[in-house]
Parts: structure tokens; C-alpha cells; sequence
């Protein structure tokens, strides 16, 4: 089967969020705590004392994501397995955000979750997407 044209846009946003994603991880590991601790002192805390093996995790979550999205377009099953990695590291970087700090104390559930339960659910979206497009043939 060749790919539904919808696979193209569907891609190409993909790839927009996930570039985001990118861009978020360089914003947030560049930033400036001393600022951010004069607004929003829970988080600059949150990122001060974030591990590195976090921030490994972190690049994996966003680097395996853009390069599905990437091989999404180029028709690659190899898609697939990368939206699985991307999804594994965003359920171990946000596992441990939410559950080893106190930023949901602080923050509240829905302030401190809401943000990356919807991170969780393009995750999985973007994996069955391109699973299922593995399953018709569309990617190869």
C-alpha cells in the first residue's frame, strides 16, 4: 500500500511538535535559574537539582521523537520503534519529575501534570500512529 496523503501533514506536525520539544529542552537547560527563581522558584529549584542522567533522558525523549517524525516522512518503519523510545524516556523523565520532587506539593497535581499528560498522550498518539501505518504497509 503506498501512504495515505494524510501521512504528510500528519508528519510535518509531528515533526513541528517535536522540534518544540527540542527547542524546550535548549531553552530549559540554558536557562537561567537565578531568573526563573524570582518567578517561578519551584521550578528552578526542579531544574537546579535535576540529575544529569535526567537530562540524558530528556534528550532522548525529544531527539528520538524528532527523528521518528523525521523518518515518518521519509516512509521508514524505523519510525516506529524511535516514537517507542521517545515514549519510554518521557514516561521515566516525567515519572521521576512528578514522583521524586516535590514540584506537584508545590505546584498543585493539575498545574504540575497537566503540561505533560498531554506530552504523554501525543506520545502514544504519534506511536500508534506510525505502528499503524507499519501494520498497512504504508511504511517500510
Amino acid at each position: 500500500m503506498s501512504a495515505p496523503r494524510s501521512m504528510l501533514i500528519i508528519g510535518i506536525i509531528l515533526l513541528l511538535w517535536n522540534l518544540m520539544g527540542v527547542m524546550a529542552f535548549v531553552m530549559q537547560y540554558m536557562i537561567d535559574l537565578d531568573q526563573l527563581a524570582k518567578t517561578d522558584p519551584a521550578t528552578a529549584q526542579a531544574f537546579a537539582t535535576m540529575p544529569v542522567w535526567l537530562w540524558v533522558v530528556y534528550a532522548v525523549a525529544v531527539g528520538a521523537g524528532t527523528l521518528g517524525a523525521i523518518l515518518l516522512l521519509m516512509k521508514k518503519a524505523a519510525a516506529a520503534t524511535l516514537f517507542l523510545v521517545s515514549l519510554i524516556a518521557v514516561l521515566v523523565q516525567f515519572g521521576y519529575t512528578l514522583g521524586a520532587t516535590d514540584l506537584v506539593a508545590q505546584k498543585g497535581l493539575v498545574v504540575a501534570a497537566g503540561f505533560p499528560a498531554f506530552i504523554v498522550v501525543v506520545a502514544v498518539v504519534q506511536l500508534v500512529y506510525a505502528r499503524s501505518m507499519v501494520a498497512k504497509g504504508a511504511l517500510r
